[in-house]
């Protein structure tokens, strides 16, 4: 009974000092998506902020380039490169994909399949871009986003997340280029053969529309480029 006493009592004092004050069983644990919510506020505010400040650049840069001559060069030689970069709107013929996640109340879980079966997920979205892009995409948009270089197909839960926003299904990506060699491309990508499997199994959603005139408009988001290696 002593050995036990003593025991207890260093437990209680290891607890109270481990502790400080507060519950050792507290759950102080963020919620991934509260936590993308927050964000995704926090974004919102930034990107208002970075609107305002380009304005306020690009009427600053216009009004210096006026009298300097080789202010005036630079500017222009740097719009030589804004439609390569996705900083322009364009327009064209192309394709359209539509995503979507299995209707609730379908019988996919009947057929054995779990819950994860029956949503669209990150590899699938990236594959038809990675086709899309095989297949000579010359300008693309997720959700009505461009797709610039920088751009990360990121899956929060069944959401989609685009520069910060979050986006629920059906996911639509619309690419403007030639519609037969980017629909052959789509044919023959493993990934997407792989959802069109699931599509036919589980009762998932997916289309490819012919477009005559896709609207890209230009990329509003940061261009930062925080490093980069040039591959093998």
């Amino acid at each position: 009974m002593p050995l036990i006493a003593a025991t207890a009592g260093l437990l209680f004092t290891v607890s109270a000092t481990t502790s400080q004050g507060t519950t050792l069983r507290e759950d102080n644990s963020v919620r991934l998506d509260q936590l993308v919510g927050k964000k995704e506020v926090e974004v919102s505010a930034a990107v208002q902020d970075v609107n305002r400040l380009r304005a306020d650049i690009d009427a600053l840069t216009g009004t210096q380039a006026g009298g300097d001559g080789p202010l005036m060069a630079e500017r222009t030689r740097g719009e030589g490169y804004l439609a390569d970069a996705g900083l322009t709107a364009v327009h064209g013929p192309g394709l359209t994909v539509r995503m979507d996640d299995a209707p609730s109340g379908g019988n996919g879980l009947s057929t054995g399949a779990t819950q994860d079966d029956l949503v669209v997920h990150q590899q699938d979205v990236q594959a038809v871009v990675n086709a899309l892009w095989a297949g000579g995409a010359e300008a693309m948009t997720i959700m009505g986003v461009r797709v610039v270089t920088t751009t990360a197909v990121l899956c929060v839960g069944n959401t989609l997340l685009l520069d910060g926003r979050r986006y629920s299904p059906e996911f639509v990506i619309s690419a403007i280029g030639d519609p037969a060699r980017m629909q052959a491309s789509l044919d023959r990508a493993a990934g997407v053969q792989a959802f069109r499997d699931a599509v036919r199994a589980y009762g998932l959603g997916y289309s490819v529309t012919r477009e005559t005139d896709i609207v890209a408009p230009a990329y509003q988001g940061s261009v930062l480029l925080r490093h980069a290696s040039v591959p093998r």
